[in-house]
């Protein structure tokens, strides 16, 4: 059914960008509430990176369809939540 639904996608990095950014976005926002709501997770940072990571799959689905535009724009927004994790990561110190 995805695969339906991102075939009559077009092809624009801008698309791959948005997707790119709300999809981790969405991924944060719920390991964000549950790193604060338990203890036990508060210093899971491991958690963060495999929200990020999960640009790949979506990467994958975008050239599997040959969006190859849509490809890059997940992957800039990839380079996007990188830097943001790398700031959370050294601020925290």
């Amino acid at each position: 059914m995805l695969e339906e639904q991102l075939a009559k996608w077009r092809n624009s990095v801008w698309i791959g960008l948005t997707a790119g950014i709300v999809m981790p976005g969405v991924l944060i926002s719920i390991v964000w509430y549950l790193m604060h709501r338990f203890a036990f997770l508060a210093k899971a940072d491991l958690l963060l990176i495999a929200c990020v990571a999960a640009n790949a799959w979506l990467m994958h689905l975008f050239f599997r369809f040959n969006k190859d535009n849509s490809g890059r724009g997940v992957i800039s927004a990839t380079f996007l939540w990188a830097f943001v994790f790398f700031y959370y990561k050294v601020s925290k110190v």
